[in-house]
């Protein structure tokens, strides 16, 4: 199971945030995942640490140099080992079966955050980067790219959700959206908890639920219900 997170960044005060907190902050101080924070500055030369320049070929916007990139990841990563993540928007969509192969895996994981227009092309290609997208919209850098990302994989390391179960009835788990939710209050605003889910009857709310996952998948993610009916041979 995952271990090691490494995290490139320009703006190392942006960690832990969100993952030093609730459930994924417990089990960082539990170590049963650990965090390194790399400042990419700390590898620059000159007394401003520069680590952009202008595009060859021209166009707006700044590029990091791979020279400097290089440095950072030369001293923190074992090529051989470790996985490099480069968060961009040309990259493959991160999803939940991507967020378990992660979570399954002993292979540490080193995310590198790039900022302005990007990363020079040449140090992603020396290091054999993996370009990892959370969809089709831009961010200002990776950073909220990676904590998005490991919120979703810590979470699948066991011991991390008390109730391990709960994991195999959510959302993408089973191809489909996930069934809605009831509590107390019985009747709220005059509307009262599906008569179903007070019966006592689990294979009658098992079977509402399935129905409940399918409609709500068919009429809001027609992607995930095309795939889900060819893979069930539904009709």
């Amino acid at each position: 199971m995952l271990r090691k997170v490494t995290i490139l960044t320009l703006f190392p005060e942006m960690f832990p945030g969100p993952l030093g907190h609730s459930l994924i902050g417990k089990a960082l101080d539990k170590n049963l995942w650990q965090l390194e924070i790399v400042d990419i500055r700390d590898f620059a030369e000159d007394k401003h640490q520069t680590v952009d320049d202008t595009c060859f070929g021209g166009g707006p916007g700044m590029v990091m140099r791979p020279d400097i990139v290089d440095k950072a990841l030369t001293a923190v990563m074992d090529k051989d080992k470790d996985r490099l993540i480069y968060l961009t928007p040309r990259g493959r969509i991160f999803h939940q079966t991507f967020a378990r192969e992660m979570a399954e895996s002993n292979q540490p994981l080193v995310f590198l955050c790039g900022r302005f227009e990007g990363i020079d092309q040449r140090v992603l290609d020396a290091w054999s980067a993996e370009d990892v997208s959370l969809g089709d919209f831009v961010l200002t850098g990776g950073e909220l790219a990676a904590m998005t990302i490991l919120d979703a994989v810590i979470r699948l390391i066991p011991g991390v959700i008390g109730d391990a179960a709960s994991l195999s009835e959510e959302s993408f788990s089973t191809g489909l959206l996930e069934y809605p939710h009831y509590t107390r209050p019985r009747v709220w605003n005059g509307q009262e908890v599906p008569e179903v889910l007070l019966s006592g009857n689990h294979k009658k709310i098992a079977s509402w639920r399935h129905q409940q996952a399918e409609a709500i998948t068919r009429e809001r993610r027609p992607d995930l219900w095309n795939t889900y009916i060819n893979q069930h041979h539904l009709t």
